[in-house]
């Protein structure tokens, strides 16, 4: 079953009898120390069959799939601190070719731009207004430009303060890279945020393809502008349509993850979209969303 009509069966949208009809599994994972939680949560789903993925990860088997059963499941999980995954039978991460993400509080744990705006004093506006734009109350590219004015003057060597005392991966981020590399898959970081930070973390991460904005700097100092164009949504999900071209492949052999309302144009043409800690926009459009496990939980969906 594709992401379509697995999202529409999820939903209930197929039809109450029909959705009542499909077998599905059901990988459950969480945190350390997580083993009680799962089996009590297992235990609803009335399993044919249960495989343990590790220590905090298991797969339920031939689950009988209804809207009444998703539901209990979610808010069991929810109120369990784990991440609840429907999929049609079993498929192994070699079946897709790219894993394409978001940057900022995607595949590192923050926006960078609130973190140099601090330099200035300016966190709490900037960050206001960069959360608004990741809930989708906002442009992106005018809120971009907004933020970005208000870092005018400052030193351009607060660019690299922020990477090497701010910038962190997400838990489980490199695991999963290692993992998604040694498949043979090849990797997009594509972001809203500055090649200042994207070119580095190509260098260091091994990846394959980068897409970011450029903040131009004279004489040292931001001077408050973005050179060309920004990279909004419809320029995230070029990149991925284009970068698959360039591999020969379909967006349906992506995996592309993300937070923010900007990533929904690139997540919705993927074979399989991951929302990783997003914001409740994303979360409901998403193939897989993960609240409390790190990136790697990924690798737990595939044989």
């Amino acid at each position: 079953m594709n992401q379509a009509n697995l999202n529409q069966a999820k939903t209930g949208q197929a039809g109450t009898s029909q959705a009542r009809d499909i077998s599905m599994n059901l990988v459950l994972q969480g945190q350390d120390n997580c083993s009680p939680r799962l089996e009590r949560i297992a235990a609803l789903t009335a399993p044919q069959s249960i495989t343990r993925l590790g220590g905090c990860a298991l797969r339920c088997e031939g689950i009988t799939w209804s809207p009444g059963l998703r539901q209990t499941i979610e808010v069991a999980a929810q109120a369990a601190q784990l991440d609840a995954t429907y999929m049609m039978g079993t498929q192994r991460l070699q079946d897709y070719r790219l894993v394409a993400m978001d940057m900022d509080s995607t595949l590192i744990t923050i926006e960078c731009i609130d973190e140099i705006a601090d330099m200035q004093g300016l966190k709490p506006q900037v960050a206001a207004i960069t959360e608004a734009a990741m809930r989708g109350e906002l442009d992106f590219a005018e809120s971009l430009r907004r933020r970005v004015a208000l870092l005018k003057g400052l030193d351009a060597a607060a660019l690299e303060r922020v990477y090497d005392e701010r910038l962190r991966l997400s838990p489980g981020a490199t695991r999963m890279l290692k993992a998604v590399q040694a498949a043979g898959l090849k990797t997009l970081l594509v972001s809203g945020g500055f090649t200042y930070f994207t070119d580095r973390l190509k260098t260091r991460l091994g990846l394959d393809f980068t897409r970011a904005n450029v903040l131009e700097i004279v004489d040292g100092k931001l001077t408050g502008n973005v050179v060309g164009d920004i990279v909004d949504a419809e320029a995230k999900r070029a990149t991925v349509e284009h970068v698959c071209a360039t591999l020969g492949i379909t967006p349906q052999e992506a995996i592309v993850m993300g937070d923010g309302a900007n990533d929904l144009q690139m997540m919705g043409i993927a074979g399989m979209s991951v929302a990783f800690r997003a914001k409740p926009v994303v979360r409901e459009q998403a193939t897989v969303a993960f609240n409390f496990v790190g990136l790697d939980g990924i690798l737990n969906l595939f044989e």
